[in-house]
């Protein structure tokens, strides 16, 4: 089995929240995509080379999962975690 982890500790790992309540209300309002399917719970796992759509900064971004994170650390932590996929 490959590692996971929850959608809004990522969300919250790569800054795309400030708070893991706002990934999770994210999550549930299902204005998120993983792989192409719209997301309702902030159990959902992600995983490496997985692809995600998001709201975000008043856009719509896709990007690609790169790492899970450890923990919330600096921006430049958090860039290593995802790759934006260009439109």
């Amino acid at each position: 089995m490959s590692e996971t982890l929850r959608i809004d500790k990522w969300l919250w790992h790569a800054r795309f929240c400030k708070t893991r309540d706002v990934a999770q209300e994210k999550a549930v309002k299902g204005h998120i995509r993983l792989n192409g399917h719209r997301i309702e719970k902030a159990s959902a796992a992600v995983r490496i080379g997985d692809v995600m759509t998001l709201p975000t900064g008043g856009k719509v971004v896709s990007l690609k999962v790169l790492g899970l994170g450890l923990r919330r650390g600096p921006a430049s932590e958090a860039l290593l975690l995802y790759e934006v996929i260009p439109d």
